[in-house]
């Protein structure tokens, strides 16, 4: 019978990170609002980490949108899918092993993702 084999602290993988800081970088130069990372790494499989951000509008969440998708797919990463529409409020973009969520301020009170995932740590971006 297998066996699960606990990894040490130096065997964690943290390929994740750089894609996450980029990502989020990249809302940042769009203005993107409250601008957070969670690592969800032991708390769900779908990914190992969770970057939200908020759009005061229709148009910026656009704007957040294409800079996120042209910024990494310059760097050769492109979305395994996308989710939702620029009018409904929030957008998901899956890239395997960072979700970024871009909501509508009232769509991410709605969700409240903040206060589901928060149990997992906030990674520190360091935004200017």
């Amino acid at each position: 019978m297998p066996r699960l084999i606990k990894k040490k602290k130096s065997d964690v993988d943290e390929s994740f990170l750089p894609n996450t800081i980029k990502i989020a970088e990249l809302a940042a130069e769009k203005k993107a609002k409250d601008i957070k990372a969670y690592d969800v790494r032991g708390l769900t499989l779908v990914a190992d980490t969770f970057v939200l951000c908020t759009a005061t509008s229709e148009p910026q969440i656009k704007a957040i949108f294409h800079s996120v998708k042209d910024g990494m797919k310059s760097i050769g990463v492109a979305p395994l899918r996308t989710e939702g529409a620029f009018q409904d409020g929030w957008i998901l973009m899956d890239y395997g092993s960072v979700i970024v969520h871009v909501f509508r301020e009232k769509a991410r009170e709605f969700y409240d993702l903040d206060g589901l995932w928060g149990d997992a740590p906030e990674i520190a971006l360091e935004l200017d």
